[in-house]
């Protein structure tokens, strides 16, 4: 965590989550490395990191600006919010929660889905003062920052 702590919002857990979630959503390295190597023990898989966006959240039916205040800091990273959570559930909804990570990778909508991830990614990371290029942090290290005290 670099300048602005990610604790300071208040359901700070929450945005750990959905950052999680679009931090492993953004990255096609990541996808090929971790989802395609079958590494899914230590960052789950395609449909947790879905869960993980809209979990707690309800954003697959509330948009992210009723959140703003509470997990995301303006209208901005809402916005952006909003257009991954659109991109990413839209093909799952078309290829089903439980295909296979490739299918998810190949469909045509994929790229337009990584790349709403990735614009949201770097608007959050950036805003809590992390670097955007870090690799995604494992399962393990989200439950151990997201332990309540």
């Amino acid at each position: 965590m670099g300048g602005m702590p990610l604790n300071d919002m208040p359901w700070w857990r929450w945005r750990s989550n959905v950052r999680s979630a679009l931090h492993m959503l953004s990255d096609p390295g990541f996808q090929q490395e971790c989802w395609l190597a079958g590494r899914e023990e230590e960052y789950g898989d395609v449909t947790d990191a879905v869960y993980r966006l809209v979990e707690d959240t309800w954003l697959d039916n509330w948009s992210a600006e009723k959140y703003v205040g509470t997990i995301f800091r303006d209208q901005q990273e809402a916005v952006l919010v909003d257009a991954a959570v659109l991109r990413v559930l839209r093909i799952m909804h078309e290829v089903g929660a439980d295909a296979p990570v490739p299918t998810y990778l190949q469909h045509p909508g994929w790229p337009e889905a990584v790349r709403a991830a990735r614009e949201a990614h770097v608007r959050l990371a950036q805003s809590d003062g992390d670097d955007p290029d870090a690799p995604p942090r494992t399962l393990e290290v989200l439950r151990i920052m997201t332990r309540s005290a």
